[in-house]
């Protein structure tokens, strides 16, 4: 039997709370995206290092990010295009490089899909690439709710569990060449 992370059940604990804390800063279509990207920084930073409070880092977490997605929305209203004389560089022309590194990071995240269940799957991916709101994601499928969220927690959990795999990996063979590098080079 797989055990839970304190973090996770500490989530499902205090989420009404963070709707709300989220709630009173940006507007409610927004409250659900911010929630779990809440959950998601408090994951990533747990693999970091262990969270103490994970309560009150995540209420921590969720208010900044709604103060920052509150601060970038009124940057980007007050930007004017007339203000801009032409696109930057890396907007209209990308090197071979980067269009390789998307392409492996995209086939990455659909092999990481393929591992979740088939409703969580299908709930994941209307959420994340279509962009599917959960009330309409449950009215489409007809699941509750806290089902399409607790799906896409999951997604979240999973995929993230096993991408991370790719970037430990990664780093190895980097340092497996370097090594390599410097054998052949004395």
């Amino acid at each position: 039997m797989i055990r839970k992370s304190t973090l996770e059940q500490t989530y499902f604990k205090c989420r009404a709370q963070l709707i709300r804390v989220i709630g009173g800063i940006v507007h409610s279509d927004d409250i659900e995206d911010i929630v779990q990207e809440t959950f998601v920084k408090s994951y990533e930073a747990e693999l970091k290092q262990e969270i103490t409070y994970e309560r009150t880092y995540m209420l921590t977490t969720a208010k900044n990010l709604a103060l920052n997605h509150v601060s970038r929305a009124s940057a980007q209203k007050n930007q004017s295009l007339d203000n801009m004389q032409s696109l930057p560089s890396d907007l209209t022309s990308k090197s071979l490089e980067s269009q390789v590194a998307s392409k492996q990071r995209f086939l990455h995240f659909c092999r990481a899909t393929d591992t979740l269940s088939v409703e969580v799957k299908r709930v994941f991916l209307l959420k994340k690439v279509y962009g599917m709101s959960q009330k309409d994601i449950a009215e489409y499928i007809g699941l509750s709710q806290s089902t399409v969220e607790k799906h896409v927690a999951k997604g979240l959990l999973q995929c993230t569990l096993y991408l991370q795999q790719f970037v430990n990996s990664d780093t190895e063979q980097a340092a497996g060449a370097v090594k390599h590098s410097e054998t052949v080079n004395k």
